[in-house]
C-alpha cells in the first residue's frame, strides 16, 4: 500500500534534501506535492489528500501553527510532523491541539527522522488495514442483518427492525420493489428421504452455491434466500414502477438457472418468476402463491410465469392450503387444539366437494400439500427418516383422500408427540445446529449463535457441549472440514474457492486446518482419490 507524503518549509534547499535524501519508495512513500508556505500547502491538501505531511513551523504568508488549524478542516486523517528549530513550550501545546504525531528539531538529523516517518507510514497502514477488515465485518454483518429481515418478512413475521434498518441504510421501505424468482427441487420429499444429514446439507449448499454463482454474470443487486430445504427465493432488487425487465430476459433468467443446476449438481429444479415488481410490504403474499404455483405443477423441471391462469390454479387450494398452514403454525407452537382444529377443517373441505371430478382434483392437491407439510416438519426436526419411510409406503398405496387424511393424522400426531417430548435445551441446539449449518461460509462465532439463541455465550458453550460432545469450534471446524472434502472429490472448484465456501479466506489457514483434520493438504487429498467427479454428492 503506498501512501502519498508532502512537504512544506520556506526554505528550498531543506525541500530538496528532504526530498532527495529520505528513502521515501523503501518507505512505501511517494512524494505528491512541494510547498513553501502554508498556503500553497493547503491547497496541494485539497488536491493530492497527502497521508504524511512534513511541515515547519515559520513560514510566511501562513505559518505553520495556522496551517495546522486550516488543514484540520479539510483532513483529519492525516498524519504531520511538524520541522521547527523552536523549542518553546507555547508551539509544542499549540500544536498538540491538532493532532502532530511528532516533532523534529532542526539542524535536521535524517536518520531520526527516517525513523519517525517510517513509523508513522507503518501506523497509517495498519490502522487502514483494521478499518477495511471491519468495514468488511460491518458490511456482512449489514448484509446478514438485511437478508434476516428478508427472510422474516417472506415467513410472515412481523420485523420491527425493518424500517429503522433501511432507513439507516438510506433507503424508505415504499420505494422497494423485487423481482421474485421460487426456485425448487423437482421431487425433493422423495429424494431426500434416502439421504443422510450430511448428503442433505451438501446438496442444498451445492445448489444454493451454484444459484449464487449463475446470477452474478448478469450484475443484478439480489439475494438467495433457502427459505427451507429444496427451495430458495431469489429477491432481485428494483423500484416500483420499474418494469424494465422483459419477458425474453426474465426466460433466459430462468433457464440459466435450470440449466446452471443441471449441468453442475445433476438435478432438476422448477422455477418460477412473478413478471412485476412485487412491493416489500407484499413479499409473503407473492411466496405463498408462487409456492402453491410450484407445488401443483410440480415434478417436470417447469419454467412458470405468474399469469392469471397460473394464479386461478393456485386459489383453487387456497382453502386447503391455508389450512395445511394453520396446522404448521400449530405444530411450530406445540398447540394440539389449533392442530385439531385444522384438522377437522381439512376434513370439511374436503367434504364439501360436490362431484367426483373436484374429489380428484383435491385429492391431487391434498398429496401436494402433504408433501409440504413433510419439508416443513423436517425443518422443525419433528419427523423421523423412519416417519418418513412409512408416510411414503402409505401414499404409495393410497385408495383415496380417507388414506391421504388417516396419514397425515397419523404422521401429526407422531411429530406433536416428538416436539412435546423435546426438552428447551434440545429445541435450543437443535437451533443452533441449523443456524450454524445455513452460515459454514461466514466467519460465525459462539456469541452471534448465542445472540441469534437469545442467550449468554457462557450458557450457550455449556449446552452445546453438553449436547455435541464437543466444542462450539471444534464442531464447526469438523463440519467445514466434512464438507471441504466432498466438495473436492465432487466439484472440480479450486482449492482456494473451496476453502472461501466452507469459511477460510485465506488459502494458507485453510490448508493447514485441512492438513490436521485429515493428514493431507486439500490437493494432496483430492489426488489420491481420483479426479473430481461430476455432480455432489
Amino acid at each position: 500500500m503506498k501512501l502519498k507524503a508532502m512537504l512544506v518549509d520556506d526554505e528550498m534547499p531543506i525541500l530538496n534534501n528532504l526530498k532527495k535524501v529520505l528513502p521515501w519508495e523503501r518507505m512505501g512513500l511517494e512524494v505528491v506535492a512541494l510547498a513553501r508556505n502554508g498556503q500553497e500547502a493547503l491547497m496541494a491538501v485539497k488536491e493530492h489528500r497527502p497521508d504524511v505531511i512534513l511541515c515547519d513551523i515559520r513560514m510566511p504568508v501562513m505559518d505553520g501553527l495556522v496551517f495546522l488549524e486550516e488543514v484540520r478542516k479539510v483532513d483529519a486523517a492525516c498524519e504531520i510532523l511538524m520541522l521547527t528549530g523552536y523549542q518553546e513550550f507555547e508551539y509544542a501545546r499549540t500544536a498538540m491541539q491538532y493532532g502532530v504525531k511528532d516533532y523534529i528539531l532542526k539542524p535536521i538529523d535524517y536518520e531520526q527522522l527516517e525513523a519517525k516517518v517510517g513509523q508513522v507510514a507503518e501506523s497509517i497502514r495498519t490502522r487502514r488495514a483494521e478499518d477495511i477488515k471491519k468495514e468488511r465485518k460491518w458490511g456482512k454483518a449489514a448484509g446478514l442483518a438485511y437478508e434476516k429481515i428478508l427472510r422474516d418478512v417472506v415467513m410472515g413475521f412481523p420485523s420491527v427492525n425493518a424500517r429503522n434498518f433501511l432507513v439507516d441504510e438510506g433507503v424508505r421501505v415504499d420505494e422497494l420493489a423485487y423481482t421474485v424468482l421460487l426456485v425448487d427441487i423437482d421431487g425433493y420429499s422423495l429424494h431426500s428421504v434416502k439421504w443422510t444429514d450430511n448428503e442433505r446439507r451438501l446438496w442444498n449448499f451445492a445448489v444454493g452455491n451454484v444459484l449464487q454463482d449463475a446470477l452474478t454474470p448478469l450484475r443484478l443487486p439480489y439475494r438467495v434466500l433457502q427459505i427451507r430445504e429444496g427451495e430458495w427465493l431469489i429477491l432481485v432488487e428494483r423500484q416500483v414502477g420499474d418494469t424494465e425487465a422483459s419477458d425474453e430476459a426474465m426466460a433466459c433468467w430462468l433457464a440459466a438457472l435450470q440449466e446452471a443446476v443441471r449441468d453442475n449438481v445433476k438435478l432438476s429444479v422448477s422455477v418460477g418468476m412473478h413478471p412485476e415488481p412485487v412491493k416489500f410490504a407484499e413479499l409473503a403474499s407473492t411466496y405463498q402463491t408462487m409456492q402453491r404455483m410450484l407445488l401443483i405443477n410440480s415434478g417436470n423441471s417447469k419454467v412458470l410465469a405468474v399469469t392469471d391462469e397460473v394464479l386461478r390454479m393456485a386459489d383453487s387450494s387456497r382453502s386447503l392450503w391455508k389450512t395445511m398452514e394453520e396446522m404448521i403454525s400449530g405444530l411450530r407452537k406445540q398447540d394440539r387444539a389449533r392442530i385439531t382444529g385444522a384438522l377437522e377443517s381439512l376434513r370439511r373441505d374436503i367434504a364439501a366437494e360436490p362431484n367426483e371430478a373436484a374429489v380428484a382434483k383435491a385429492e391431487t392437491v391434498l398429496h401436494y400439500l402433504i408433501v409440504h407439510l413433510l419439508r416443513e416438519m423436517r425443518e422443525m426436526d419433528m419427523v423421523t427418516p423412519q416417519d418418513e419411510d412409512e408416510l411414503w409406503t402409505k401414499l404409495q398405496h393410497s385408495l383415496g383422500i380417507k388414506d391421504i387424511m388417516d396419514a397425515v393424522v397419523h404422521l401429526v400426531d407422531r411429530s406433536l408427540a416428538s416436539a412435546l417430548g423435546k426438552k428447551t435445551s434440545e429445541l435450543l441446539m437443535l437451533n443452533a445446529k441449523d443456524y450454524i449449518h445455513r452460515n459454514l461460509a461466514s466467519d460465525i462465532g459462539v456469541e452471534e449463535v448465542a445472540g441469534h439463541l437469545g442467550i449468554s455465550s457462557s450458557y450457550f458453550s455449556l449446552l452445546f457441549k453438553s449436547h455435541f460432545g464437543e466444542t462450539f469450534v471444534e464442531y464447526v471446524t469438523r463440519q467445514r472440514m466434512e464438507l471441504a472434502k466432498s466438495m473436492l472429490l465432487m466439484t472440480d472448484k479450486s482449492v482456494t474457492k473451496i476453502g472461501a465456501l466452507v469459511g477460510y479466506a485465506e488459502r494458507r489457514y485453510f490448508t493447514k486446518v485441512f492438513v490436521k483434520h485429515t493428514g493431507l493438504t486439500p490437493s494432496e487429498f483430492r489426488g489420491a482419490r481420483g479426479e473430481p467427479q461430476a455432480g455432489i454428492p
